[in-house]
């Protein structure tokens, strides 16, 4: 945690220490239909998203995954498939209520032999120095109190060489699809979490973390400074999302 005092939690300034609690009280709220939405709210799309992080991983048999933030366990899911058994895969996420969700959701599925569930801070991991060969948060780091005690932390347990992958909702880059993104997420989102979650101030809450989250630049420069290398970016449908990517040197 930074010394400042106060953060924001949507366009609410609340003090720092209060966030993390906040956020837990948004994401045990949807947990459960969680999958659900995302579906709805992206068209599906959402998929293809995480399916290019999938591509830019370079994860193979043998690997450490680390998924932060990792929800109900897509992008784990994959790379318990890709890493093999003789790989591992940590599913990371500081919400108990989404981390059982994930749990449940691939135990399902089978997956049991290569996968462990960890409660953990994205600003204090708990692992060792050069850990992991890959480290994704997909979704996640715009509700990091501290974002960039959040990356000094991810490159602590990376591995010399290894990656860091980030997929987050980001800045449409044509004003015409800015202002249709505005008016979806304000109108259309709220209405969807009360008629299908019954919680509509989770998802505007939601929205407006969206807003206040770094743009695709703003977020590169921050990885380049908390001490990544080779950064870069990808924007996917307009720039709605990007996906960012650093290296451990």
């Amino acid at each position: 945690m930074s010394d400042q005092e106060t953060t924001h939690f949507g366009y609410k300034t609340v003090p720092a220490a209060d966030k993390a609690s906040m956020v837990a009280g948004v994401f045990h709220s949807v947990a459960a239909r969680y999958d659900l939405m995302n579906d709805l709210m992206s068209g599906g799309i959402h998929r293809l998203w995480k399916r290019f992080t999938i591509e830019l991983s370079g994860v193979r048999p043998g690997h450490k995954v680390l998924d932060i933030a990792g929800g109900t366990g897509d992008l784990a899911f994959k790379f318990s498939r890709l890493v093999g058994p003789s790989g591992r895969v940590v599913l990371a996420d500081i919400n108990a209520s989404m981390l059982q969700v994930g749990r449940d959701r691939l135990t399902d599925r089978g997956v049991v032999a290569n996968i462990d569930y960890v409660q953990a801070d994205a600003e204090k991991l708990p692992f060792p120095d050069n850990h992991f060969d890959c480290i994704t948060i997909a979704f996640g780091l715009r509700n990091v109190t501290d974002k960039d005690a959040a990356l000094r932390s991810m490159l602590r347990v990376l591995k010399p060489g290894g990656r860091l992958l980030v997929l987050e909702f980001s800045r449409p880059r044509h004003e015409a699809l800015s202002k249709a993104y505005d008016l979806y997420s304000f109108r259309v989102l709220p209405l969807m979490g009360k008629l299908v979650a019954n919680d509509p101030d989770s998802y505007r809450y939601l929205a407006e973390s969206i807003r206040m989250h770094p743009d695709q630049e703003t977020l590169k420069q921050m990885m380049a400074e908390a001490g990544f290398d080779r950064c870069e970016y990808f924007n996917m449908t307009g720039g709605i999302v990007a996906l960012h990517r650093g290296f451990k040197a």
